[in-house]
């Protein structure tokens, strides 16, 4: 039995490719005059995918079109079907077209001119499919479609980019991964003929003279690097044939070290798969090509937007992808709450297979049902955007047990505090259709009541409430990282870690941060009970390395800037002594709890991006004692 052909010229595309595109299709048998045929390129119209052609053919540029084996060109039809976010393309053949002839379907320009083409995807694919659905009766019928397949491989080589831990221990071995990319991100291998990496970077051994070919793969993984002595690295590889230089994040030395920075994200979506329909994929993009070591799955709670086989599905990937040592996986999602300044969170569970919590449900409709049924030790509760007027949380029923961090920052911008307060990445909207910015759930207002969390960062979403943000003016930052410190990498050692605020946040960038306070890191409480010093000074230490050169690093107590930095490079250790006396700068405790006082560190790189560390809080336990002390009655 004669089959229909589906071939494609070319066969294969390089990611972002503009060229005129042809998709021959011969018939198997004949196709009378008035048949419809239906061109849908399967795009969801997002930036990174396949261009969307014109139909107008006086333009001449990226037009679609049909040829039928005579020459005679047939119009297209854009049609916007319901439901989908790109239109498809309808021809209808002007004349029959016998069995064995040949329509072709051109998208790009007539005169083949390349800058008049049609723009491919800039995301790899094998076997990217583009249907075409057949009607003979012209009556929109469409039965099974017609495939057309080809590969969209790596545009030509411009980027080197590093995968390396950034904390190590003097004489300790680690691995470095090298991604060969084009200029969207993409592994390839295409690069002029003999092209030679150079590896090297500060107090390199003499005998150590690394020099890479560019692997059909497009990566290649550096075993057994060290550092022999202590202090902040950056990775060099130079590019013999071009002379570029390319820089890894920063690294520090440590002459101990007893933990490790693990990057990742607790809430975000994939730009390139949607994390509900196709969570695999969208795990691979967030391990494979992302590199971070753990992510938490965050759909939102209503079944219109997660049904119930959606949340089997995702509860099955991420147990399945969870891998001690390479990916860390959580199972989470997000729920807003319908009561006034309950605000966004994202539940995170720390075992799989839990149910998910929806609204509708009387036992979980409330924040203060949901923390009632479940154990400290199983969920961990994230406000998130908390300054998202009309979402904003007010922390008035703060429950420390679950809410032990709080995500500063994600692509729609910073929590951290008003932008007339500086904050650099403020939610700014200027229609009603965007969302604008509240005081109301103010990170820093919140710290100044005694609500204490750790400082978390999310990435890009476009789902349940932020969904029409992308119709809207609203502006749209990096998507940011967590980095969480922690011994070791396995679910139970990196939930321990936020738990104790063990964490902090960047705008995307894997920045290296420190923070002390008489010795007791980031996310720690001290008191003056147990350190009588603290009364009259608050030694301060830290360190921080950039991706890009430092602006500022600055420490913020109570919210207010006390001292700056200005480093020439992009690392700096410093050491400061905040010496005000401590009666005088503490803030009420509530509740019959001690006065209290908080800082923390922000670093802002002269690219733009930025770091905030996890608060150090400081109670004044003695000094609440002595005045206590000298309230009691004298005795007679």
């Amino acid at each position: 039995m004669r089959r229909s052909i589906c071939y494609c010229e070319p066969s294969h595309a390089l990611a972002g490719d503009v060229l005129t595109w042809k998709f021959s299709y011969t018939t198997a048998s004949a196709l009378p005059k008035g048949t419809k045929l239906k061109f849908d390129l399967l795009s969801k119209g997002r930036e990174i995918d396949w261009e969307m052609p014109q139909t107008n053919l006086k333009e001449k540029k990226n037009l679609i079109w049909a040829e039928l084996a005579d020459g005679k060109a047939v119009p297209a039809k854009a049609v916007e079907p319901p439901g989908h976010f790109t239109p498809y393309y309808e021809f209808i053949l002007p004349s029959e077209v016998k069995a064995g002839d040949v329509v072709t379907i051109f998208m790009g320009s007539p005169d083949k001119t390349k800058e008049k083409g049609n723009r491919a995807q800039t995301s790899v694919q094998r076997r990217r499919s583009f249907y075409l659905y057949i009607d003979p009766k012209g009556k929109g019928d469409f039965k099974e479609p017609e495939v057309f397949n080809l590969d969209v491989r790596g545009g030509k080589l411009q980027n080197l980019r590093m995968v390396v831990p950034s904390i190590v221990a003097k004489n300790k071995r680690f691995d470095v991964l090298v991604r060969f990319e084009d200029q969207f991100g993409n592994l390839t291998n295409n690069a002029p003929e003999g092209t030679l990496i150079e590896l090297s970077y500060e107090h390199l051994r003499e005998n150590l003279n690394w020099r890479l070919f560019v692997p059909e793969t497009g990566f290649i993984n550096l075993p057994n690097l060290y550092f022999n002595e202590p202090g902040i690295y950056k990775i060099q590889l130079h590019n013999a044939h071009s002379h570029e230089k390319f820089y890894s994040a920063p690294i520090k030395c440590f002459p101990e070290s007893d933990k490790n920075a693990y990057w990742g994200l607790l809430h975000a979506e994939s730009d390139k798969f949607d994390a509900t329909e196709n969570i695999e994929n969208c795990l691979r993009t967030f391990r494979d090509e992302k590199s971070l070591q753990f992510f938490a799955s965050s759909p939102f709670e209503g079944a219109d937007e997660t049904s119930n086989d959606d949340w089997k599905s995702i509860s099955a990937q991420i147990a399945e992808f969870n891998e001690d040592s390479r990916f860390t996986t959580f199972l989470g999602m997000q729920w807003s709450g319908d009561e006034p300044g309950e605000g966004l969170r994202q539940f995170i569970y720390l075992k799989d297979s839990k149910p998910i919590m929806r609204k509708k449900d009387s036992k979980t409709n409330l924040l203060k049902k949901i923390y009632k049924i479940h154990n400290p030790k199983e969920l961990l509760a994230i406000p998130c955007f908390t300054m998202g007027k009309g979402v904003q949380t007010d922390f008035k029923d703060f429950a420390p047990e679950f809410e032990r961090v709080v995500e500063i920052y994600n692509a729609w911008g910073s929590s951290e505090c008003s932008a007339k307060e500086g904050n650099l990445r403020p939610i700014v909207a200027s229609s009603k259709a965007g969302i604008a910015s509240t005081d109301d759930g103010s990170i820093r207002s919140a710290l100044g009541r005694n609500c204490r969390f750790g400082f978390t960062a999310g990435g890009h979403d476009d789902r349940g409430i932020y969904a029409p943000l992308f119709e809207s003016d609203q502006v749209q930052y990096s998507a940011g990282l967590t980095a969480i410190l922690a011994p070791e990498q396995t679910r139970e050692a990196l939930m321990i870690a936020l738990y104790n605020r063990s964490c902090y946040a960047t705008t995307g960038e894997r920045i290296v941060l420190g923070f002390s306070i008489a010795g007791a890191s980031m996310g720690r409480e001290l008191n003056t009970k147990s350190k009588p010093g603290l009364l009259f000074n608050r030694h301060i230490t830290g360190y921080a390395a950039g991706t890009a050169h430092l602006k500022e690093v600055s420490i913020i107590r109570n919210g207010t800037v006390i001292h700056t930095f200005h480093p020439k490079t992009y690392f700096l250790d410093f050491a400061h002594d905040d010496t005000q006396e401590l009666s005088k700068i503490l803030l009420p405790g509530g509740e019959e709890k001690s006065p209290f006082v908080y800082y923390y560190l922000r670093v802002v790189q002269e690219d733009g991006h930025i770091g905030w560390t996890s608060p150090i809080w400081i109670d004044d336990t003695e000094g609440t004692n002595l005045s206590l002390a000298s309230k009691k009655p004298k005795k007679k």
